[in-house]
């Protein structure tokens, strides 16, 4: 896990940002609920899709269940919008544009690509608990089927 990551049964870093939905989400607004918050490097990329897509398509599952789901990337909020309509996804995807809530969460990570460094958010999921503290990190997601993973782990522990 990244060094100043929050641990599990620590509480989760609040945050509170701008949507694709047009409106401000705070973690605050949240207690009383197991809540999925994944990070994704960047709006509208192959991977980050996949994963949103497969997130869009399995929340008729999470609210079932009463579980809300967000993504956050360090993208300004017209681009998370634009993907969000894009590819009509049916829960908000964040704003981190200064990438503080990265920080906050651990994921704003040194990357390389192509023999060139980077900052940019590593692909980490978080489960909050009812209580505001993390209940489980996925580490190093790979994005087909993180969706179903996350969804499993929700049943199985989430109680």
């Amino acid at each position: 896990m990244p060094e100043n990551s929050p641990a599990v049964g620590k509480a989760a870093p609040k945050f509170k940002l701008p949507g694709s939905d047009g409106k401000t989400h705070a973690l605050a607004d949240l207690a009383g609920k197991h809540v999925v918050v994944y990070f994704y490097p960047k709006a509208d990329t192959p991977g980050c899709t996949k994963e949103a897509c497969g997130f869009s398509d399995a929340i008729a599952s999470y609210k079932k269940l009463g579980v809300p789901v967000f993504g956050i990337s360090p993208d300004p909020v017209k681009d998370v919008t634009k993907f969000a309509e894009k590819f009509e996804l049916k829960f908000p995807l964040l704003a981190d544009e200064d990438h503080a809530v990265c920080e906050k969460y651990g994921v704003w990570v040194e990357k390389s690509m192509y023999g060139k460094t980077y900052m940019g958010a590593a692909r980490t999921t978080f489960i909050i608990d009812p209580a505001g503290k993390v209940a489980h990190v996925f580490e190093k997601v790979k994005p087909e089927g993180h969706d179903a993973e996350v969804l499993e782990w929700i049943k199985a522990n989430a109680k």
